[in-house]
Parts: C-alpha cells; sequence; structure tokens
C-alpha cells in the first residue's frame, strides 16, 4: 500500500508540473511579443471597455437625455415627457434582463420572448420607477454644500433633479454650491441683483439652475461634468460669482 500512495503522489506531481507546463506555455502563446501586438490588444481592451459603458450608460441617457427632449421639444408637461422617457428607459433594461435570463437558461425564440412581460413588470419597471423616486426625492448631505441648498432640492426642476442624481452615480463627490436664490442674496454676495436669473423660481413653480463646485476637482474631471451636461440638453456655463464654479440651467 506504501508502495502505491508513493506512486500516485509521484504521478500527481508529474500531473501538476505537466499542467503548469501547458499553461506557461499557452501563456507565452497568447502573450503579445511585439509593439504591434501590443498595441492590437490595448486597442481591444479599449473597444471592450467602452462597450461595456455604452450598454450601462444606455438606460440613463435614454431617461434622462429622452425626457429633456421630449419635454423641449414636445411642448408636453415635465411629468409626461419623465413618464415616456421612463418607460423608454424600461423597455431597454427589459432587452437587457430578456438577453440575459436567456443566456443564463439557454432559452431561445418563443421562450425569450416569454420572458418579456414578467421581466418588464416584475424588473425593469420597478428598477426604473425606484430610481426616478429616488431622484426626485432625495440629495445626500455630501452632495449639498449647506443646509438651505439641500432643502431647496425638490424645488429644483423635475428634470434637473434626475440629471444631478445620475452624476453622483459616477461623480460622488460632485457638491451642489447654490439652487434656489432670493433678490436679497445678490445683496449679501456682493453682487448686483440679476432679475433675470434661472436660480428664482420661474413661471412653472420651479427653480431651473444649480450651480455646482470646480474648486479642486481638476480640469478633466470640471470638463466631463460640463460636456455630461451638455450632452443632456442642458445650458452649462463656468463663471465666478463669489467663487469659481459651474452654473446648471434648464432652456
Amino acid at each position: 500500500m506504501d508502495a502505491i500512495a508513493v506512486k500516485l503522489e509521484r504521478l500527481k506531481r508529474e500531473a501538476q508540473r505537466e499542467w503548469k507546463r501547458k499553461w506557461r506555455q499557452k501563456l507565452r502563446q497568447a502573450t503579445p511579443s511585439n509593439a504591434a501586438e501590443w498595441r492590437a490588444l490595448a486597442g481591444v481592451a479599449l473597444s471592450t471597455l467602452l462597450k461595456i459603458a455604452l450598454i450601462i450608460a444606455l438606460p440613463f441617457t435614454v431617461l434622462v437625455r429622452g425626457s429633456v427632449f421630449i419635454y423641449q421639444h414636445g411642448e408636453t408637461s415635465v411629468w409626461l415627457a419623465l413618464l415616456v422617457a421612463a418607460f423608454l428607459s424600461a423597455a431597454v433594461v427589459t432587452v437587457y434582463a430578456v438577453w440575459l435570463a436567456r443566456k443564463l437558461t439557454k432559452k431561445g425564440g418563443k421562450g425569450g420572448r416569454a420572458l418579456i412581460i414578467p421581466l418588464a413588470k416584475w424588473v425593469a419597471l420597478p428598477l426604473v420607477v425606484f430610481y426616478c423616486g429616488y431622484s426626485l426625492l432625495y440629495v445626500a448631505s455630501v452632495n449639498a454644500k449647506s443646509g438651505p441648498v439641500r432643502a431647496y432640492y425638490r424645488s429644483v426642476h423635475p428634470l434637473l433633479r434626475l440629471a444631478l442624481s445620475t452624476l453622483i452615480l459616477v461623480d460622488r463627490d460632485m457638491l451642489i454650491t447654490d439652487t434656489g436664490r432670493q433678490p436679497e442674496d445678490y445683496t449679501r454676495m456682493g453682487l448686483p441683483t440679476n432679475s433675470r436669473t434661472r436660480h428664482y423660481r420661474q413661471a412653472d413653480g420651479w427653480i431651473h439652475a444649480v450651480d455646482l463646485r470646480t474648486t479642486g476637482r481638476g480640469m478633466i474631471k470640471n470638463r466631463g461634468v460640463q460636456f455630461y451636461f451638455w450632452l443632456m440638453g442642458f445650458d452649462t456655463r463656468r463663471h465666478v460669482g463669489t467663487a469659481d464654479h459651474l452654473h446648471i440651467e434648464l432652456k
């Protein structure tokens, strides 16, 4: 029995050596051997990362950009614009969920189509409704400069709140420095009164502008935030009032 155990142990060590040798060989074959192959590998990796980022961003883009576009060009109420965009975003999430379910269950054809209604009803719609509700009602204290700024949050236009909340998902240290204002606030800040500012409540009852901190955040991050809001259909201006900041407003 001892002799058999020794042989089994020797065979085990030989099998491990052979396994390691084959994996080292495969690794050497897969590793680029020159600059051109390294560039090709980097291109594939970058392309893959961009595709993943686009897939993740698409439902949020449809929700935010879609609602702003419908509101600005469809001559509809803000709530109808948000409802339509939420439905379209839920449709995108449903497609993702169906694709993933088919991959996991190996079902296709009619089996895949049978998943659409249940996944839309129990996955996509609840996710979108929860996200919209969270975005419209809540902003963390770490993302608001002061209590008054946070208190004004629910008075900010719903589509601007939706865009802000979506940005916070990827920019956790974003800070809202100003939202609603009164005429006397300009005197307190040592600035001339601006009767046309969108920081006042507009005719629809909402505040249409917010300011975001730019100090200490770096040029690339600030430009990225500005590009995001421009892409989502908002006006953006980098200017100095009491301090350097990014002004965002709904057209």
